[in-house]
């Protein structure tokens, strides 16, 4: 007698509430390739990190269950994994943030590639930033973190009992200020460099003013962004560490019941 599948209905519920989560946090993490990639591969994505978190899918009544209070609890759980991916995200952009500011002092704004990930014009360096900074995310294991704090929001925040308030807003307001704070902080000792190398060309301008120093700006900014970046490359990934556990803590504040 051929054998039949079934799926209780509680079962689904779960799934789709725990989908709901895991999608929200798949738009704002920064994987590589993942904007650019078919929508298919990205649903195939959440359908199975979901399934891999089958052991922390919660106890849903379907019976009490209506589909209006379904709809809200999908909405919810969908805020949370916005609330997390947001927080990793800006981990991340202090990155960004901070190419964006010596891309202008150093001269690299002026040239613009496509980035891969909005397939937008975008400055030569800050592509060169972001991908780096999502490469330092699988390096530095923020991928499991990510999982693992996925899980513990199973845990702590069941689907249903999640009400975002102002001490959410606050921790994500708070996360916003570090990551200007860590993008001035990566910036500045280059910002610096190149500010001494405009007033050193400034005096040599009034000391013969028939050199062409426009000429010599470009390539000496340029080349002195690149030796100091390259220089300051073993501490990028302790400054991502630290401003991802600050990420980390920002998002357990904000979804603390």
């Amino acid at each position: 007698m051929p054998g039949e599948l079934t799926l209780p209905v509680a079962s689904l519920f779960a799934f789709t509430l725990v989908l709901a989560r895991v999608s929200g946090i798949l738009v704002f993490v920064p994987l590589p390739g993942l904007r650019g990639a078919p929508e298919a591969a990205r649903i195939v994505l959440a359908g199975c990190i979901t399934l891999a978190l089958a052991a922390r899918w919660p106890a849903v009544d379907a019976a009490s269950l209506s589909a209006s209070r379904l709809v809200g609890w999908a909405v919810a759980e969908a805020a949370v994994g916005i609330a997390i991916g947001v927080a990793v995200s800006i981990a991340v952009e202090s990155f960004a943030l901070a190419a964006q500011v010596l891309g202008l002092q150093a001269g690299y704004a002026y040239a613009s590639t496509i980035d891969p990930n909005t397939e937008a014009d975008s400055g030569v360096l800050l592509v060169f930033a972001q991908l780096a900074a999502s490469l330092l995310f699988f390096a530095v294991g923020l991928d499991r973190e990510v999982l693992r704090l996925l899980a513990w929001s199973l845990d702590k925040v069941p689907p249903g009992a999640y009400v975002a308030g102002p001490p959410a807003a606050q921790a994500l307001i708070r996360l916003g200020a570090a990551l200007f704070s860590v993008g001035l902080r990566l910036a500045l000792p280059v910002v610096a460099l190149l500010v001494m190398v405009d007033v050193a060309l400034a005096l040599l301008g009034r000391v013969n003013a028939q050199l062409q120093l426009l000429s010599l700006a470009f390539p000496v900014k340029m080349a002195l962004a690149l030796v100091v970046l390259a220089w300051g490359c073993a501490l990028f990934p302790r400054i991502l560490r630290e401003i991802s556990g600050q990420a980390w803590t920002a998002a357990r504040q904000a979804l603390a019941p």
